[in-house]
């Protein structure tokens, strides 16, 4: 009753199977400007730069820091 019931010959599967090919999606075509490239390079320089010149005046402050704290060290033990 509750059994499936199978059909008595199985269809065989097709021959052609092998011979299709999966289709296949085309790929969206992009076109990337020299303009775009050189701003792009360009803003990684600039924001290059600057973070050469964080960098740099933190270190500066901190040794300035340094210099001052010695020096203030010094005058209160007098």
């Amino acid at each position: 009753m509750f059994l499936p019931k199978y059909p008595d010959s199985p269809t065989p599967p097709p021959a052609h199977v092998a011979d299709q090919v999966p289709a296949r999606r085309p790929a969206p075509q992009i076109s990337v400007s020299t303009g775009a490239v050189a701003t792009v390079l360009v803003g990684g320089v600039v924001l290059t730069a600057l973070l050469a010149a964080v960098a740099v005046t933190a270190v500066s402050v901190a040794v300035a820091a340094v210099v001052l704290r010695s020096l203030l060290r010094d005058q209160h033990r007098r």
